[in-house]
């Protein structure tokens, strides 16, 4: 079993890697060929809005699913149908003429299976490593999403300058195949607890999972935590390129290197998770992070106030956005260990199905009031708002005494002695 656990291990960071891959270069390549089919920027943003509305509502039902059916046969039905959405463009090419329509529709039924490849495989972490490789999962889970993050683009800009859209299809088909036989590899059960799926209907399944976050404070707490952090965080999502190219008018090829940090930084912090021994206060560990993260929010007004050079100001944002990309992880990641073990396995895939749709529930709202107040309130003062209302929110859902509740030892006498598994700031 521990043989077995150490190639899922691996076997789980190539085929994410693969998988999120495929999903950030896809994403990136179609944006380019509608924005050079249609030079609209409502058709991009159309394309995102059947990227985000599917997994939003999806979500939940996703969760549900998994709690009640194989997780391998939900994970390996997501990639097929994944492969299969790709494919019928591909067909669809091959006799007519690429269209709006045509790729609009594809990207929908694309993010309804990568939706439900994406909660199955969360929630099944727990079975396919033991608990000493939880983190270790959980940051090769990051690692695959910030080397994606920085060879996405690349991939998707070289391949979409240089071969057909019908080769730059066929690239991505034959990377979700690979995922999907690595993945069919994989036992799925290797660590359950559970003899068999909860005999009951999908609507008292549903209530059982709300019943089940209501007797955890911790979890319901982190859910309306995540649902105000989504939206907040939408104010750096639209207006870090608002500040960088209206603003301060920095160079193009600069913004991409600023950008590029955030994954760099990601990455960064992934591997130390990955080599770092275990958390011992996930949650203590993951406000922290937040914390962090709704100052830094804040730092993105500083060259705004106080003039700069355009060298400094290039070096400022970059240290920023590698610093805010290292926080992520920071943040996410306990939030994945914590809910691996402290989560009854029946429920894992309702709890990520729900703090999915919460963690997207408020994003198209934020991006469209972001979008608005941008061009009427100077950036600085909105910047410097978010950063504060994070910080309250921050520390009004996840009090001490919270923390305390779900680490008893913090209150405790033994409270002040800092054990060298927890946190490096504190």
């Amino acid at each position: 079993m521990q043989r077995k656990a150490t190639f899922h291990l691996y076997t789980f960071l190539v085929s994410k890697t693969l998988s999120t891959l495929g999903a950030n270069v896809y994403a990136f390549g179609m944006s380019l060929f509608i924005l050079a089919m249609t030079g609209s920027a409502l058709s991009f943003a159309a394309n995102l809005i059947f990227s985000i509305i599917p997994r939003t509502l999806l979500s939940p039902v996703a969760g549900l699913l998994v709690d009640r059916v194989s997780k391998k046969f939900i994970v390996l039905s997501g990639q097929l149908g994944t492969i299969l959405s790709i494919s019928c463009l591909l067909i669809y090419m091959t006799f007519f003429d690429i269209s709006l329509p045509a790729i609009y529709l594809t990207t929908f039924f694309y993010t309804i299976s990568s939706t439900f490849t994406t909660i199955a495989f969360s929630a099944s972490i727990g079975n396919l490593v033991d608990a000493e490789r939880i983190q270790k999962a959980m940051s090769f889970n990051q690692l695959s999403l910030s080397i994606a993050g920085i060879l996405g683009p690349m991939i998707g800009g070289m391949l979409f300058g240089f071969v057909s859209i019908e080769t730059f299809l066929i690239i991505n088909i034959v990377a979700y195949s690979l995922a999907l036989l690595l993945e069919s590899t994989m036992n799925f059960k290797l660590f359950s607890s559970t003899e068999s799926s909860p005999k009951e209907s999908m609507v008292q399944s549903l209530k059982s999972g709300i019943h089940y976050i209501k007797e955890m404070p911790m979890i319901k707490n982190l859910m309306y935590l995540l649902l105000w952090i989504n939206l907040f965080f939408t104010s750096i999502t639209v207006g870090a390129n608002f500040i960088f190219v209206n603003i301060i008018k920095m160079e193009y090829q600069l913004i991409g290197i600023v950008e590029a940090a955030s994954a760099i930084g990601m990455l960064v912090v992934s591997i130390y998770f990955a080599v770092r021994s275990n958390i011992k206060y996930p949650l203590l560990f993951s406000k922290r992070a937040v914390l962090a993260l709704s100052t830094l929010v804040g730092t993105f007004a500083l060259p705004l106030l106080i003039p700069m050079t355009s060298t400094i100001v290039f070096i400022y944002y970059l240290t920023v956005m590698f610093l805010f990309g290292g926080s992520l992880v920071l943040t996410n990641t306990p939030i994945g260990i914590m809910i691996q073990k402290d989560v009854e396995e029946n429920f894992r895939g309702r709890i990520y199905g729900i703090i999915e749709m919460f963690a997207m529930g408020l994003t198209p709202i934020g991006t469209l009031l972001f979008g608005l107040l941008y061009d009427v309130i100077p950036a600085q003062f909105i910047l410097l708002f978010c950063s504060m209302a994070l910080i309250l929110t921050t520390l009004f859902l996840m009090p001490r005494r919270l923390i305390e509740t779900a680490y008893p030892d913090l209150s405790g006498p033994k409270a002040k002695t800092i054990n060298p598994t927890s946190p490096p700031f504190r």
